[in-house]
C-alpha cells in the first residue's frame, strides 16, 4: 500500500468513529432529555397568573383569584 492510501484509510476510519461518538451522545441525550408536557398554558387576565391545566380543557379557572381564562395561543 502506498502512503497515501494509508493516511487516506486512517482518516477515514477516523471520520466514521468520530460520526459514530456524535450520533451515541445524541442518541444518549435525547433519551434522558425530558419530555415536552401536553399541558395547556393559561394566564389569567385579572392577576396575570400563569399555570397549566390538562391538554382537554379550553377554559380554566385560575387558582389564584377564581377567574376563568382562555388557553395562550402561541
Amino acid at each position: 500500500m502506498s502512503i497515501a492510501s494509508l493516511i487516506l484509510t486512517y482518516l477515514v476510519v477516523l471520520l466514521c468513529a468520530l460520526t459514530a461518538v456524535a450520533v451515541y451522545a445524541e442518541l444518549r441525550r435525547r433519551r434522558f432529555e425530558p419530555t415536552a408536557s401536553e399541558d395547556r398554558i393559561f394566564r389569567c387576565g385579572r392577576c396575570g397568573y400563569v399555570y397549566t391545566d390538562d391538554p382537554d380543557v379550553d377554559r380554566s379557572r385560575c387558582s389564584q383569584c377564581g377567574q376563568m381564562n382562555e388557553a395562550i395561543r402561541f
